[in-house]
């Protein structure tokens, strides 16, 4: 841990006292134990020590920290590490506006009159005005065409 570990996990398992096997373990900082990074993050090594009564085995798990400039430690981060990146300044608007842009009107183009339709218009503007109805007082109906 002194050397910059980010946690060790230390198994000490056999004949530690008396005639009845146990295992103890010693955990220090932060270990994770299962996913892809474990095979980056964590070194593992087994011994065995033979002593008078049995074996004794010792297992002992090192997470190395991350290191992007790959010193002492693992170049790739965790899955897990979030980078919090600081918003940029924006200038505040102070009315909405907008441009208004011209456009241009074109002229429709002029539909080609036949010499017929055009003779018909003409009749019909020369055509004297229709009766109009008027009303009589006292006529049955009150309508009376003169």
């Amino acid at each position: 841990m002194e050397s910059g570990a980010q946690g060790c996990e230390i198994v000490v398992s056999g004949k530690l006292r008396g005639q009845r096997a146990k295992a103890m373990k010693f955990i220090d900082g932060l270990m994770i134990h299962s996913g892809n990074p474990v095979n980056d993050y964590v070194q593992f090594a087994v011994r065995h020590v033979l002593l008078r009564q049995g074996v004794l085995g010792i297992k002992v798990k090192i997470m190395l920290p991350h290191d992007p400039k790959e010193g002492k430690g693992v170049k790739k981060p965790l899955p897990d590490h979030i980078q919090i990146v600081q918003p940029k300044e924006e200038t505040p608007i102070v009315q909405p506006y907008s441009e208004p842009k011209e456009r241009k009107i074109e002229p429709l183009p002029q539909q080609m009159v036949h010499p017929q339709q055009l003779q018909q218009q003409q009749q019909q503007q020369q055509l004297p005005p229709q009766p109009q109805a008027q009303l009589q007082p006292g006529a049955p109906g009150n309508l009376v065409y003169q």
